[in-house]
């Protein structure tokens, strides 16, 4: 059976139209790959209760110690800070007795270190030679059974008032002061290990360097240093415990 010739073009230009109007419904359909959204998942915040992590250990305390003075220097007259002399010893119970509260892990013992200067009562005569004088001081911190756990230097050098820290109060010299003022300074940081609650700083030895000779000082009792701003830094017990989050089933 033969069909009119006028159909064929008719079927050929549909064929087209159909395949347009598809491609058409895929690029205008809302499901299409490129206009979906890129959404990025919600992070947990560690610290929300329930993510399965630990919470922040707290910041540790920054405290002044108790502390045991053998032999107190006596306060600053611009600071009035307190400065502790410390005295050349061998055993704890005789040195500069600090106590460390109980502590999670380590704490840490922060002090300064000043050498000793004495001063003449009068001024010095226009045609003395110029003083001059190099200390160099060395402590000991020591553990109640005498371990040492740190040594602590300090040196520097002495030419005339101006090196000097400042003067001491309570004493008879002019404006009240004490004939002996602390000069240099050293900050000393002493990692103490977890379970000590105690150490004692004790002097070791004292060099003094003049220019007339120098001098080895290891007299036991005497005074070679002065120590002040001591602080402790530490963990109190069960604050650094860890809180684990619950799981869910």
């Amino acid at each position: 059976m033969r069909y009119p010739v006028a159909v064929i073009p008719a079927l050929a230009h549909a064929r087209p139209l159909i395949v347009a109007g598809l491609v058409t419904l895929v690029m205008a359909s809302p499901g299409g790959a490129q206009n979906r959204p890129h959404r990025q998942a919600p992070r947990q915040n560690p610290s929300t209760p329930g993510s399965g992590s630990t919470a922040a250990t707290p910041a540790p305390i920054r405290e002044t110690p108790l502390m045991q003075c053998p032999s107190v220097l006596g306060n600053g007259t611009k600071s009035q800070r307190l400065f502790c002399d410390v005295l050349i010893g061998s055993y704890p119970a005789g040195g500069l007795r600090i106590t460390i509260p109980p502590h999670e892990g380590r704490a840490t013992l922060l002090f300064t270190i000043h050498n000793r200067q004495a001063l003449p009562a009068e001024a010095p005569k226009k045609d003395a030679p110029p003083a001059y004088a190099r200390y160099t001081a060395t402590l000991r911190v020591l553990a109640p059974n005498g371990s040492e756990v740190q040594k602590a230097v300090v040196q520097s050098e002495y030419r005339s008032q101006a090196d000097l820290l400042e003067r001491i109060a309570g004493g008879a010299g002019p404006g009240g002061v004490k004939a002996v003022a602390p000069t240099g300074s050293e900050p000393i940081v002493v990692e103490v290990p977890a379970g000590l609650t105690e150490v004692s700083l004790v002097g070791e030895k004292l060099i003094i360097e003049r220019l007339d000779g120098s001098e080895t000082v290891t007299t036991a009792g005497r005074p070679i240093a002065v120590v002040s701003q001591v602080f402790v830094e530490y963990q109190p017990v069960g604050s650094a415990t860890p809180t684990a989050g619950k799981r869910r089933s």
